[in-house]
C-alpha cells in the first residue's frame, strides 16, 4: 500500500494529538506531586516554583495512608488468590468434564457480564445485612465482605477466559499422566497448570487490577477502619481546600504496585490474553 502525503500528515497529526492527550495529564500529575503547597493553592502553574519532596513525606501523616494501603493489599491479594484458585478448578471442569448443567452454567457465567456493577450494589448490601442478622457474620464494613464482593465480579470473566485457554491444551498431556498412575487432580496440578501459566497470570493480573482500583463497592461496604486506597484518597480534600500536591503524590505511590507487577508479568500477560481470546 502506497501512503500518500496527505495520509502521512493526517497520521502524524493524529498521533501527536493522542500523545498529548496521554502525556499532558501525566506531566500534571508528576509536577504537581513535587510542588509546594503555595503552587497548588492558587492559579495553576505548569512548572513548580520550587521542586520539593515534602508532599511525599506529608501525605503519610495527613491521612492514615499506610492503613489504607494495608487494607487494599490484604483485600486485593486474598481476592486475587481465591479468584485464581476457583477459576482454575471451574475452567478445568468446563473444558474437560461433561455434566448435565455444563451449558447452563456457562451461559450464566457469560450473562453476568451483561449487567453493570451498580445494578448489584443494593441487592448485595441487603444480602450481607441479612447474613449478619441471621448468623452474625459481619460482611458490611469488613475486609471479608469486600473480598467476597470482588471475587463475585472477577470470577465470571476469569473462568470464561481461562476455560478457552484450558481447551487449547491437548488432552493427550493429562491422559498420558493418568496412564502413568496420576489421578485427575494430579494431572491438573502437575501437567496442566505449568502449561497454562500464561493464562493463569493473565487472570491474576485482571483480578488484582480490578480489586486494587475499585471504588463503587468500597465506598458502600467499607468503614473508617477498612477503607481502601481509592476511598482513602478522598480524605485529601475538604470542604474548603484540596491538597493537590499530596493527592498527586499519593496517586503515584498507589500506582507503583500495579506498574511494577505489570512489568514483571508482561510477557505472560500478553500470551495469556491472546490465547484466551483467540483459541
Amino acid at each position: 500500500m502506497i501512503e500518500t502525503r496527505g495520509f502521512k500528515i493526517a497520521r502524524a497529526i493524529t498521533l501527536t494529538l493522542l500523545s498529548l492527550f496521554v502525556l499532558v495529564p501525566l506531566w500534571i500529575i508528576l509536577t504537581t506531586a513535587f510542588k509546594p503547597l503555595s503552587d497548588v493553592s492558587g492559579t495553576f502553574v505548569w512548572f513548580p516554583s520550587t521542586w520539593t519532596i515534602d508532599p511525599f513525606v506529608d501525605m503519610w501523616s495527613t491521612v492514615p495512608l499506610a492503613r489504607y494501603f494495608a487494607n487494599s493489599l490484604v483485600v486485593t491479594v486474598v481476592a486475587t488468590a481465591c479468584s485464581v484458585i476457583v477459576s482454575i478448578l471451574a475452567s478445568y471442569a468446563l473444558a474437560r468434564l461433561s455434566f448435565r448443567a455444563k451449558r447452563p452454567f456457562s451461559l450464566v457465567i457469560l450473562s453476568t457480564q451483561m449487567f453493570p456493577g451498580i445494578l448489584f450494589l443494593l441487592p448485595l448490601f441487603l444480602i450481607f445485612t441479612q447474613i449478619q442478622r441471621t448468623i452474625g457474620l459481619q460482611l458490611t464494613g469488613s475486609l471479608l465482605g469486600m473480598i467476597v464482593t470482588y471475587m463475585t465480579f472477577t470470577l465470571p470473566f476469569s473462568i470464561w477466559m481461562l476455560t478457552g485457554y484450558m481447551r487449547a491444551i491437548p488432552a493427550a498431556l493429562e491422559e498420558a499422566a493418568m496412564i502413568d498412575g496420576t489421578g485427575r487432580l494430579g494431572a491438573l496440578f502437575r501437567v496442566i497448570l505449568p502449561v497454562a501459566r500464561p493464562g493463569i497470570v493473565a487472570v491474576a493480573v485482571y483480578a488484582f487490577i480490578s480489586a486494587w482500583g475499585e471504588v463503587l463497592f468500597a465506598a458502600v461496604l467499607s468503614s473508617n477502619a477498612t477503607r481502601t486506597l481509592p476511598i482513602g484518597l478522598q480524605a485529601y480534600s475538604s470542604e474548603s481546600d484540596v491538597l493537590w500536591n499530596q493527592l498527586m503524590a499519593a496517586s503515584i505511590v498507589v500506582s507503583i504496585p500495579i506498574l511494577v507487577g505489570f512489568l514483571l508479568v508482561q510477557r505472560h500477560l500478553v500470551a495469556g490474553l491472546s490465547a484466551g481470546a483467540v483459541k
